[in-house]
């Protein structure tokens, strides 16, 4: 009887160590996943960043150019407020298909690595 339970305690001491080594591994695979889409999310921010730089500067140099061809160079600062103004609404009927979809299903592609 004794060595049973010699081999109940050895038993449950080795379920005891794998539970802690499994939360353990959890925990690792939980700071990668959060490590991976952090990181992702910085670059893709830095890319915003250049990204609306850029754009900012070809809409002064196109509003110029319009307001040019047009004789008033407001004009050209109006259609292209205009044109972003179409855009944005293109993109918010839209946001669900272009945007939230795709950045869910990165991240949960991301978190389930």
């Amino acid at each position: 009887m004794a060595e049973q339970a010699t081999d109940i305690d050895i038993l449950l001491s080795d379920a005891g160590d794998f539970i802690e080594t499994r939360t353990t591994l959890w925990k690792y695979k939980a700071i990668e996943s959060l490590a991976d889409v952090s990181g992702e999310l910085v670059s893709g921010l830095g890319m915003i960043v250049i990204t609306s730089f850029v754009i900012i500067i070809f809409s002064i140099g196109f509003s110029l150019l319009i307001g040019e061809w047009l004789g008033k160079s407001y004009y050209g600062f109006f259609i292209m407020g205009g044109f972003y103004s179409i855009l944005a609404l293109i993109i918010y009927a839209r946001r669900g298909h272009w945007l939230k979809i795709p950045f869910s299903n990165m991240l949960i592609r991301k978190i389930l690595k």
